[in-house]
């Protein structure tokens, strides 16, 4: 059992959701142990006067009583509980935080709408990779929060009163899915932004970045219906003439949509397509984390790295007894290969970091057994929580990590999508070819290879003699030949006086 001092807890009182993260300090990092979610819609409870109905205090009491056994096992000050939007505006929200405070055993802290932005950015900050200049987007149950900024430091706090249970209530009132009730959400979120463009565009950002649950169902959508990870106005656009046709709330079905989610979803929905068009985004991708992040690692008092990915590939490599001189040694020559494809195969840098991260993982699975070790590899990548990689990354990584080596599993490499597949074959094609290189563990029999592509057929030039002088890698590099040529990945060996 975790020693109680080494243990941290956050609840967020939010509009739609009560949220508690469990999670236990580990050399310097988190380890989640818990979450525990439910849905609270507190912001359903508020009147035309802005005063709480006691039946929606109830729930939240209810709520609370759960979380409060978990809390028993945790020192005072290793817990933060905040309140936002629908605890902000309602009248006697003193009577519901009096008992509530009871109930937690726990003070309970309303935070202001510029406070609960800088948690986010911060949650996020601490968990989500990419680069360093974002803008960050929380559609929460009863307020929306636009933050800029770049690192660690935020440039631009904005909380706006709409949020997905309010604009539920207020423009679906006939749970009607129709085109004209989704104009008038939009409308409606669009006047609110609209004063804020401006101020916001004098805080450039490289890229956008979603940590509400509207976004998280999006991704979840995506996923199923076989799109890619980035969500743009297009795909939004798509997914409201699905809810559309549905008609009634109460009947919409969209592929990967959970029944948990679809109540808010479609008012969800009309904030983020007024957000997109507002601020001219063009694509939008998932946080790692977000407001409850931001609060433990507030209490922690950890630094904010500047490459959350490296961070998590270091301590996965300590975690699991990586040799870390093979890790590199492979992405050495699978870099080298990539270089001379890269033009003729259009692989970016995006692709060459994600092929450097599956070398730099690609033995993790050794630590449980020897056989099987690609798919052991495979199964911890996709099962464990990397802050900085997006999900879709982490289905990258596994497929890649599941076809090291032995027969490609081409299925599987068409289950991902953060990448084009052309390019993921690609990847995968050079981190085999890669490990087969190095398999010796040592730099000096390291040929110097030359790489030449024609379409999809790669021809590779090795030193004369050498096939001749390693006789196991060039076995091995013949039966690679066959099985990328299995997988319609013509692959041919030569020697050359010129490489």
């Amino acid at each position: 059992m975790p020693e109680s001092t080494s243990l941290y807890a956050a609840i967020d009182l939010g509009s739609n959701s009560f949220h508690m993260l469990i999670v236990r300090e580990v050399a310097g990092s988190i380890q989640t142990l818990a979450r525990i979610k439910r849905k609270v819609r507190l912001a359903a409870g508020l009147d035309e006067n802005n005063h709480l109905s006691l039946e929606a205090m109830q729930r939240g009491w209810q709520c609370l009583s759960l979380f409060a056994e978990r809390l028993q096992d945790i020192p005072r000050d290793h817990i933060r509980v905040v309140a936002t939007a629908t605890l902000r505006i309602a009248t006697n929200a003193d009577i519901f935080l009096q008992k509530a405070q009871q109930v937690l055993g726990s003070p309970i802290q309303v935070i202001s709408g510029k406070e609960e932005a800088r948690l986010i950015y911060h949650g996020v900050a601490h968990t989500t990779g990419g680069p360093e200049a974002r803008l960050v987007v929380d559609i929460g149950g009863g307020s929306t929060e636009l933050v800029t900024g770049h690192a660690t430091q935020t440039t631009a706090l904005f909380s706006l009163s709409m949020g997905c249970v309010t604009w539920l209530e207020r423009y679906f009132t006939d749970r009607s899915l129709t085109q004209q009730n989704f104009e008038r959400a939009e409308l409606a979120a669009h006047a609110i932004i609209s004063p804020l463009v401006n101020e916001l565009r004098q805080h450039p950002w490289q890229t956008c970045v979603g940590a509400s649950g509207t976004v998280q169902a999006l991704q979840e959508i995506m996923v199923v219906q076989g799109m890619d990870e980035h969500i743009t106005l297009d795909k939004l656009q798509q997914l409201k003439q699905q809810a559309i046709q549905c008609g009634k709330l109460e009947e919409l079905e969209i592929e990967g949509l959970t029944l948990e989610r679809a109540l808010v979803f479609p008012s969800g929905l009309s904030i983020l397509i007024a957000i997109f068009e507002a601020l001219n985004i063009e694509k939008m991708e998932l946080a790692g984390g977000a407001l409850r992040e931001g609060l433990v690692y507030g209490m922690l008092n950890l630094p904010i790295e500047q490459d959350i990915r490296r961070r998590t590939i270091l301590n996965l490599q300590r975690r699991y007894l990586v040799d870390k001189a093979q890790a590199e040694r492979v992405n050495h020559v699978a870099q080298a290969l990539f270089q001379q494809v890269s033009v003729s195969w259009n692989l970016d840098e995006q692709a060459s970091e994600l092929l450097h991260f599956a070398c730099s993982l690609h033995e993790i699975g050794l630590s449980i057994d020897f056989k099987q070790s690609a798919q052991h590899a495979a199964y911890l990548i996709q099962h464990t929580d990397l802050p900085g990689f997006t999900p879709a990354q982490k289905k990258l990584l596994a497929v890649l990590l599941l076809n090291q080596t032995q027969t490609v599993d081409l299925p599987s490499l068409g289950q991902q999508n953060a990448l084009p597949m052309r390019v993921v074959h690609s990847l995968c094609r050079l981190l085999r070819l890669a490990i087969i290189f190095a398999s010796r563990r040592r730099d000096d029999t390291l040929p110097d290879i030359t790489l030449e592509t024609h379409f999809e057929q790669l021809t590779l030039s090795l030193p004369k003699n050498w096939l001749e002088q390693y006789p196991l890698r060039a076995e091995l590099l013949l039966q690679e030949s066959r099985w990328q040529g299995y997988a319609h990945w013509p692959l041919t060996l030569i020697e050359s006086d010129h490489v």
